[in-house]
């Protein structure tokens, strides 16, 4: 089995990321930073925040959707404020989603919230709600029930530094996993967790018995080209049996977000 995860940078490099998950096809696909906006048919629409404008895709999930049409999809949206299509404002979800294979059978599910709470007229302040999803599927090859976590860790205006918010994010987080695991699963917990790897995050998920893939399979950076700022990790994957991983990689070529996707196989 293989699970992907990625922060798909709101799809700003949508052609690019839906080549590859065609050509890729895991299994199960954690994406964060998705864009739901139902209500809208255009292709682009722009977040304005202050300074800070972005061209988005206006309907990300339904684009992924599309491009994996052998999989279950689900989104689970954090907040729904507006975009703009020039002036003419539009109502968006967004948040993450979950893809799963079909023929995957999907055996348990729990969703919720790391971070405040739905958000329905408004993104909010930063830092801005944050949601997680998990997922219990049965693998048939194998005969043996695997549960995958993943989150969008909240986005700090100081920085990706050690805050109670950020420690309370990490023990819900695993909270959600212990709910939709049972004893004897293969247990994955991963996300664009927007810390560093000396993180207190990390120390609570390996306090508990997880281990870290990123770091400890040697890479240096989760991140591409196309982010310039300073610090090159956001995005982990963990792992309750480190015997169970038939390999792991941190995909830099392709480019398809500011992220590099995980890729774990079992």
């Amino acid at each position: 089995m293989e699970i992907m995860c990625l922060n798909g940078w709101g799809g700003k490099l949508h052609e690019d990321l839906l080549r590859y998950l065609q050509t890729a096809g895991p299994d199960i696909l954690c994406l964060q930073e998705v864009v739901h906006s139902p209500a809208s048919e255009k292709e682009w629409l722009t977040y304005r925040d202050g300074d800070h404008v972005l061209q988005q895709r206006a309907n990300f999930f339904r684009d992924v959707s599309g491009a994996l049409p052998d999989h279950t999809a689900i989104f689970c949206p954090a907040a729904q404020g507006v975009l703009w299509d020039e002036n003419l404002s539009v109502p968006s979800q967004w948040g993450l989603a979950t893809f799963v294979r079909k023929s995957v059978p999907i055996i348990g599910q729990v969703q919720g919230f790391v971070h405040k709470a739905y958000s329905p007229v408004g993104y909010g302040s930063h830092p801005r709600s944050r949601s997680a999803h998990g997922i219990r599927v049965y693998d048939d090859k194998t005969r043996r029930s695997i549960s995958v976590t993943h989150m969008h860790g909240l986005r700090d205006l100081n920085g990706k530094i050690d805050t109670p918010e950020r420690a309370a994010q990490a023990k819900r987080l695993l909270e959600m996993s212990r709910q939709v695991s049972e004893p004897e699963d293969i247990m994955v917990v991963c996300g664009d967790f927007n810390v560093e790897p000396d993180s207190e995050t990390l120390r609570i998920l390996a306090d508990s018995g997880l281990f870290e893939l990123v770091t400890g399979r040697g890479f240096t950076s989760t991140r591409s080209s196309h982010y310039k700022k300073p610090g090159q990790f956001a995005d982990y994957m963990l792992i309750n049996n480190a015997d169970a991983v038939k390999g792991f990689d941190v995909v830099y070529d392709p480019e398809v977000s500011d992220h590099c996707p995980l890729v774990l196989r079992l």
